[in-house]
């Protein structure tokens, strides 16, 4: 358990992508080094990784007294990506998400519960996983001010700022009026801001981020955010793109909405803004054909 591993672990596709757009590639090969000093300061064992994570490295792992666990390694990046993992999951206590275990902010690790299998993998009807997506959505939504989370309003100049410079850098590959009505769109989300209504929301509710559990389905890979809960089912306007396109795509932003209680403009345009900077950041690494699906629906839903 205190040796070097003798080879870098088998990093998806994708995370290595991430890592190389990120500057990072250094973080790659020190992975054997970061994982022998984990097993040794935590008393773990770490098994093979999961290759259909996208946004770290994600392991399998064993505590001292053989209970499963997980271990996740963030790609480095500019920011605070890994501090506002942290804290947004000791917020949360394991409400509606993955429950923490311990975390070392300076390697950007997270040891996690270990669940079940994911939404996806069941293959779960739409309707079905929408209402569990819900379902565990509505148990994260709590205030939590001074935590020290990006707000929703920081979100949305994000979103806007990387969707204006990728949409440069790949060469246009949506109409300039998609671009011009998501910059819109989250112009308006970020004005709308209010600090008092203001949740801690998850940022990323989607199947492949929901795991069965004994209570249901908790969410992992949260981005961590106190914005207004619309927010959150924004997410959900971008998935299943070929669902949208079959029939008024605003149906969904009107059931989500009934069910939660919210606003279904800012559930609509929440939408619009994710769904095309996420169209974006899939072309750039390469995920194909998702990316290009949330790019068509980009294009036809500008009034």
């Amino acid at each position: 358990m205190t040796g070097i591993p003798a080879v870098v672990p088998d990093v998806p596709d994708v995370v290595r992508a991430k890592a190389a757009a990120a500057g990072a590639a250094g973080w790659l090969a020190d992975l054997p080094a970061i994982i022998a000093g984990l097993e040794r300061d935590w008393a773990i064992t770490v098994g093979p990784p999961y290759g259909d994570a996208t946004e770290a490295l994600v392991a399998q792992a064993a505590l001292a007294d053989g209970s499963p666990a997980v271990l996740k390694l963030l790609v480095p990046r500019a920011g605070d990506q890994a501090r506002n993992e942290i804290t947004f999951l000791e917020l949360a206590g394991g409400q509606g998400c993955v429950s923490l275990l311990r975390a070392d902010l300076s390697r950007s690790a997270l040891l996690l519960e270990r669940l079940g299998p994911s939404m996806s993998d069941l293959k779960l009807p739409l309707a079905q996983r929408q209402e569990a997506l819900c379902a565990a959505a509505t148990r994260i939504w709590r205030p939590a001010p001074g935590c020290g989370l990006p707000t929703g309003a920081a979100a949305g100049r994000r979103l806007a700022g990387a969707i204006t410079r990728l949409w440069a850098e790949l060469g246009q590959p949506c109409s300039e009026r998609a671009v011009a009505y998501a910059l819109d769109c989250a112009q308006r989300r970020v004005a709308a801001h209010d600090a008092e209504r203001a949740v801690l929301v998850h940022g990323d509710v989607h199947q492949w981020n929901a795991l069965r559990s004994r209570d249901g389905f908790r969410l992992v890979d949260p981005d961590g955010y106190l914005a207004e809960p619309e927010y959150d089912l924004g997410i959900l306007m971008r998935e299943d793109p070929e669902d949208l396109l079959a029939g008024d795509p605003r149906d969904r932003s009107r059931w989500l909405a009934r069910r939660c209680g919210l606003d279904e403009t800012a559930i609509w345009e929440w939408g619009v803004v994710s769904r095309l900077e996420t169209g974006l950041v899939g072309t750039q690494v390469g995920l194909q054909p998702a990316a290009g699906r949330m790019l068509e629906v980009a294009d036809r839903v500008v009034p």
